[in-house]
């Protein structure tokens, strides 16, 4: 009896880079996909082990499937000091897109419950999860088969475990202003806030 393939895995620490994970944004197909890219540190060898394990079986399912590995088959895992080497962030990484029809569930670790396991708050503010941030997250491997073949990767849920600095390119209010001085305003006298 053939051993069933175990295609879901959670990553280790992760940089979350093209984040739209709160809104849809139309792919070259023209469908609404949520999406962002994982930032997998060179360094963190259980992630990509798992990776890798996943990886090879289902290749040697398409294997299976079509007598050998088409020419054209699409890997899922990217080596970033290869594929965006003008792009820092991605230096030191291995990075893999992730894609979903349904938003991702988003969430923060808030401590432990009775029966031991970590309890987890629900994140809808859109700007504490970004493009930057570091975060573990659940995902899934496919085989595709459309105008190209390949491996794909389903985004299933986000857990942040850390901030970091945006990759969007934006500051923040208290990076542009916290050294400035402002007079303090106060709600009961717009006259003198506007004089």
């Amino acid at each position: 009896m053939a051993t069933e393939i175990t295609t879901k895995m959670v990553t280790g620490k992760v940089r979350l880079s093209y984040a739209n994970i709160w809104e849809p944004k139309e792919n070259d197909q023209g469908q609404l996909k949520y999406s962002c890219a994982l930032l997998i540190p060179k360094e963190d060898k259980e992630t990509l082990r798992k990776i890798k394990a996943i990886v090879d079986a289902l290749k040697a399912e398409a294997v299976a499937k079509y007598k050998k590995l088409p020419s054209n088959f699409k890997l899922p895992l990217h080596d970033g000091d290869e594929d965006k080497p003008d792009d820092p962030n991605y230096a030191g990484h291995y990075f893999l897109n992730a894609y979903a029809n349904n938003q991702p569930g988003i969430a923060k670790p808030i401590g432990k419950g009775a029966d031991g396991k970590t309890k987890f708050q629900e994140i809808t503010d859109s700007t504490e999860v970004y493009s930057g941030c570091y975060c573990k997250v659940s995902i899934n491997f496919y085989l595709y088969d459309n105008k190209s073949k390949g491996i794909g990767v389903g985004l299933n849920n986000i857990v942040k475990v850390q901030d970091g600095e945006s990759l969007a390119g934006r500051s923040s209010v208290n990076d542009d202003f916290g050294d400035e001085d402002f007079d303090v305003y106060d709600d009961g006298d717009d006259e003198d806030f506007l004089s």
